[in-house]
């Protein structure tokens, strides 16, 4: 495993456990199959990953569950363990109180070694200062309870900037990839964490599995380059070769993923400038076919018209992916939702639309795709 050196000389792997994906006993659930969870957590360790991030809401409250019980077997100071506070959960300092006990109950620690503000937007930033989560955090470092303060960010490299200016932090979280590299401009938010010696947490490093499978011509181009690569690994190592990244973050759902992001993170090597021109040219022929850029990472879940917002833009962007020409196998899938939680449903609400990390106006696509299922 590689390791990059945080504060005093703590060795962190460079690639992240994330359970915002873990595996499913069902589709239709957030239920974790914890038997495929728990050997995934093993294998983890066993071969060197000692970084692990939860979150208060994922898998709808499951996910700290899953990875306190997954990781009480091992010494409490063999791994790292991250856990999120939600702004938008609190409405008073003394729900701060209350949902920071019940995550350290969960995860059976007594204490968290990263601990972020989850989702730090322009709108999430007025709760923060609003109900003083900051000097809350404080507070529990001091307790012993918290050893490093950070944040998870979904918005400008302007708004970045204010948020760095405002408090001192020990380490940020950010959304980087090589498609958001220009596209949310993930770019300058890495330059700006890197010049004020920031050290860097990467999530979404695949983008929610869509650059693990691209589109038939942008596979084509990585496995001229590389027959032996895997597709997810081009992305892996693009966000691993940063030299400012601490960790790079992979929510994995199955044992296949997680041993090939520990075979590529084992045997790291950074991208050559040749590899970095092949990337470009994956990028080129994947933007031809792209349709939606959602992550699935269900921030806008749940929708009140029972819409299953994820799963529709799935189901569409898999269509384009593979430049389908008949439309029956996307209809087939698309069916597979319910008819219930389809397009069609989504009455214009706009309660999602703030939610969204990826600033997807979900009800103009709603529309869209409802008239290209309907043709």
């Amino acid at each position: 495993m590689e390791y990059r050196l945080f504060k005093n000389n703590k060795k962190i792997s460079l690639l992240g456990f994330g359970t915002m994906r873990l595996p499913r006993l069902s589709e239709e659930t957030q239920e974790i199959d914890y038997k495929t969870g728990r050997e995934m957590v093993d294998y983890a360790i066993a071969h060197g990953v000692n970084y692990f991030d939860t979150a208060y809401m994922y898998h709808e409250g499951g996910s700290e569950i899953f990875i306190g019980e997954a990781l009480s077997k091992y010494p409490r100071e063999c791994f790292y363990l991250a856990d999120k506070m939600p702004p938008w959960r609190a409405e008073t300092e003394s729900d701060l109180e209350r949902i920071f006990e019940e995550q350290l109950r969960k995860c059976r620690t007594a204490y968290f070694d990263f601990y972020l503000i989850h989702n730090l937007s322009k709108e999430h930033f007025e709760m923060v200062e609003k109900l003083k989560i900051y000097d809350f955090l404080q507070k529990k470092k001091a307790e012993g309870k918290i050893h490093y303060i950070g944040f998870s960010f979904h918005d400008s490299p302007d708004f970045l900037e204010i948020v760095l200016d405002r408090y001192e932090w020990d380490f940020a979280q950010i959304q980087l990839n090589y498609l958001d590299w220009t596209i949310q401009n993930a770019k300058r938010q890495y330059e700006i964490l890197e010049e004020r010696k920031v050290p860097t947490i990467i999530m979404e490093p695949v983008r929610g599995g869509s650059l693990a499978a691209l589109s038939e011509k942008a596979r084509r181009v990585l496995k001229a380059a590389d027959p032996d690569a895997s597709i997810a690994s081009w992305a892996i190592r693009y966000a691993a070769t940063l030299p400012n990244v601490l960790t790079v973050l992979s929510g994995m759902s199955n044992m296949e993923q997680i041993k090939d992001n520990i075979k590529t993170i084992g045997n790291f090597k950074p991208l050559s400038e040749n590899e970095y021109r092949v990337i470009e040219k994956a990028i080129e022929e994947y933007q031809g076919s792209f349709a939606t850029p959602c992550t699935y990472c269900r921030y806008c879940m749940e929708c009140p018209s029972g819409v299953h917002i994820p799963k529709v833009f799935d189901r569409y962007n898999q269509y384009f992916a593979r430049g389908d020409t008949d439309k029956t196998r996307f209809l087939a899938e698309y069916k597979q939702i319910g008819e219930n939680r389809q397009a069609h449903n989504c009455i214009q609400c706009g309660i999602c639309l703030p939610k969204c990390p990826q600033g997807i106006n979900i009800l103009k696509e709603m529309k869209k795709i409802e008239k290209f299922a309907a043709e």
